[in-house]
């Protein structure tokens, strides 16, 4: 967790860096660079806690509980990655069936 806390610290300065921006009146291309640049680095710090969760689900867990556990990671982690308009994304719930079907 130490190599998350360290990468959600550099966000920090990453968000103040934008803040003076802002209040700088900066060119607007280059606030927005940074601004994709810290939204990239706090997705990130998202899939390592989602991987942390899942390892730890799968280490500790078993059972029921721990297919509920992960249907429930990967709804969080797909739901950031919204279908297009007009389409489904296919619930977590599917995902995971498939692994049960091979």
């Amino acid at each position: 967790m130490e190599g998350i806390t360290n990468r959600l610290k550099r966000i920090e300065g990453q968000i103040r860096g934008l803040q003076r921006m802002v209040e700088e009146q900066r060119d607007c291309e280059a606030v927005l660079t940074q601004l994709m640049a810290a939204r990239a680095a706090l997705d990130r710090v998202g899939l390592l806690v989602a991987e942390n969760f899942v390892r730890e689900c799968l280490l500790t867990d078993n059972g029921e509980l721990a297919r509920r556990r992960m249907s429930r990671i990967f709804e969080l982690v797909f739901s950031r990655f919204s279908a297009p308009p007009g389409e489904e994304i296919a619930p977590a719930t599917e995902f995971m069936d498939s692994f049960e079907e091979e």
